[in-house]
C-alpha cells in the first residue's frame, strides 16, 4: 500500500491502520519527490492513497497520480481529500476514470475494505 499525505501524523495513521488490516507493507511518503526516490516500491503497491492537496505551491497528488500511471503503476487510486468539493484539485480528480475520492478523516472500515479489495488485486503491498 502506498499512502502519499504532507500530514507526517496521519500518514503514520494511516499506514499503522493499513497495516492492521492487513496490509503487508506500507510505503509513506510525503511529497511527490519523496514518492519518486522510493519508486520501486512505489510502482509495486496494489493501493494507492493519495492525497490531492499536498500544500500551497508544490506538485499535488494529481502530479503525483500522474506520474505513476506514466510509469506503469497499475493499482488502485483512491485520492483523500478535506477540501470541499468544489475545491478545483478536488473536481480534477472526480473527472478521472477508475480512481475514487474520499473524504477526511477516513474512517477505518473504509480503509479495511479497501486493503480487502487491494489484496484480490494485483499488488501485495
Amino acid at each position: 500500500m502506498l499512502v502519499l499525505e504532507d500530514d507526517a501524523d496521519l500518514r503514520a495513521i494511516l499506514c499503522e491502520l493499513l497495516s492492521l488490516s492487513g496490509a503487508e507493507a506500507c510505503v509513506g511518503a510525503g511529497s511527490v519527490a519523496e514518492l519518486q526516490r522510493q519508486r520501486v516500491e512505489a510502482l509495486g503497491c496494489g493501493l494507492a492513497l493519495l492525497d490531492i492537496n499536498l500544500g500551497a505551491g508544490v506538485p499535488s497528488g494529481l502530479d503525483a497520480y500522474r506520474w505513476l500511471k506514466e510509469n506503469g503503476f497499475s493499482g488502485r487510486t483512491v485520492f483523500l481529500t478535506g477540501h470541499a468539493r468544489s475545491h478545483p484539485l478536488v473536481r480534477e480528480a472526480m473527472e478521472l476514470t477508475h480512481v475514487q475520492v474520499l473524504s477526511k478523516p477516513i474512517e477505518s472500515k473504509v480503509l479495511l475494505a479497501l486493503v480487502r479489495d487491494a489484496s484480490h488485486g494485483t499488488g501485495t503491498a
